[in-house]
């Protein structure tokens, strides 16, 4: 039973049928479909708004081009030093920005720190011997499972917007986010001065369909470029649409992120029953940080239970569920880790 990542979880049955019905007939190119059309509608209603939309193959394409719509070379991306795009993109940000530097940031839960961002955004600002600060990317949910609440991600948008910086979310599990929050995504986005949203879907139950929301649309054009030259503008579009459009569709998108957080839930109560197991930072979506001892590690493994340890620390494990995990699968882990742990 795997618990190392979301990523390993199937398509939604409902998104493979989508692709297989695309499948049937011509329909025209590069995003002029019926599928991509609907998708663009969809994205309005669900952020109260009008927005345009940049369809991609990963969230790491989505993090990339936004960040290098809104920093010039010489300039800035600020963001914690646990996030996604500072540990785990290879240098993708840097190189699709062709040079800006990424500047780490601290606080707790792996979200910024207002007070850290009221000093960064200022920092050598017109001196040329440095970059410049350009744009701030929070990720939602944080890399340890926690959301940031409207109220704080308002905070960080006014300190961006009135230092002129522009505001990115890396949203690889914003639908979580959304979810155990219960607000909506306008209040998520927009409203606290989002421009740019790495929307995130891959981890919730698409297959190779994810998409850019952009909020500022005079970003719109200078994106559309970037995407092609990345390689990013698909022939058949429409099967990368046809995704989207049925996670979008009666609410598939919040269900399975409800789920996932659900099955997070119901693995973290049982997980304070257990002697010796330590549960560490906000478990707010679906990811668990949490102490085992040594023998309950080994004897997971042992028995065929997928997750990561020891990369945070000694005895630290991550586990993640999905809105394909079960019940089965979490009372099953529960029940090796208490008889280990006896």
């Amino acid at each position: 039973m795997i618990f190392s990542s979301d990523n390993t979880a199937p398509a939604s049955p409902e998104i493979a049928e989508a692709v297989l019905r695309a499948s049937t007939g011509p329909a025209l190119p590069y995003g002029a479909d019926d599928h991509s059309a609907s998708v663009r509608r969809r994205l309005a209603d669900l952020f109260e708004r009008d927005v345009d939309v940049l369809f991609v193959s990963s969230g790491t394409a989505a993090n990339a081009l936004s960040l290098a719509t809104l920093t010039p070379p010489w300039g800035s991306v600020l963001c914690h030093r646990e996030s996604h795009i500072n540990n785990d993109e290879c240098g993708a940000p840097e190189f699709y920005t062709a040079g800006a530097k990424l500047v780490p940031l601290g606080g707790a839960d792996a979200k910024i720190d207002p007070a850290e961002l009221r000093t960064a955004v200022r920092h050598k600002t017109g001196d040329v011997h440095s970059v410049e600060p350009s744009v701030v990317s929070v990720t939602q949910a944080t890399e340890t499972g926690a959301v940031y609440t409207p109220d704080e991600l308002a905070e960080l948008g006014t300190i961006t917007k009135d230092a002129g910086l522009r505001l990115h979310v890396d949203g690889a599990r914003f639908a979580g986010a959304v979810a155990s929050l219960g607000r909506t995504p306008a209040e998520l986005t927009w409203k606290a001065g989002v421009d740019l949203l790495s929307f995130g879907a891959t981890k919730n139950g698409t297959m190779t369909a994810d998409a850019i929301v952009v909020f500022d649309r005079s970003l719109t054009a200078e994106l559309a470029f970037r995407g092609k030259r990345a390689g990013q503008l698909t022939a058949k579009m429409r099967f990368q649409a046809a995704q989207l459009d049925a996670y979008l569709a009666d609410g598939l998108w919040l269900r399975n992120a409800a789920h996932a957080n659900t099955m997070a839930a119901r693995l973290e109560d049982g997980l304070k029953a257990i002697p010796g197991v330590e549960l560490l930072g906000a478990a707010d979506a679906n990811i668990l940080f949490v102490r085992f001892p040594q023998e309950v590690i080994d004897g997971l493994l042992a028995e065929g239970f997928v997750f990561y340890h020891d990369r945070w620390g000694t005895g630290v494990v991550r586990l993640v569920t999905s809105f394909a995990t079960t019940e089965g699968e979490i009372d099953a882990l529960l029940k090796a880790a208490a008889r280990l742990a006896g």
